[in-house]
């Protein structure tokens, strides 16, 4: 299974959706919360170049936010992702 990270906020009904997904599929996920971590927004900032919540990685891999997520979802590339 590929290694799964997301930059997250406890308030956010994006980053909310994105985790359900991944749980959903039974990933496992290192979250990164940003809330009050300002060096933390700053990390994801810099690997992503947005400042947006959530950031996914699959792997080294750079998917983007949660529409990003169920965009590869809904094109049927999502579970080959995580598979690697």
């Amino acid at each position: 299974m590929a290694n799964v990270t997301i930059y997250s906020s406890n308030y956010c009904p994006f980053c909310i959706r994105a985790k359900q997904l991944l749980s959903s599929k039974k990933v496992k996920f290192h979250e990164i919360n940003v809330d009050g971590k300002p060096s933390a927004r700053a990390e994801m900032t810099q690997k992503s170049g947005r400042t947006s919540v959530p950031q996914i990685w699959i792997d080294n891999l750079h998917v983007g936010g949660c529409d990003d997520l169920y965009a590869l979802q809904h094109a049927n590339k999502l579970d080959d992702l995580l598979a690697k």
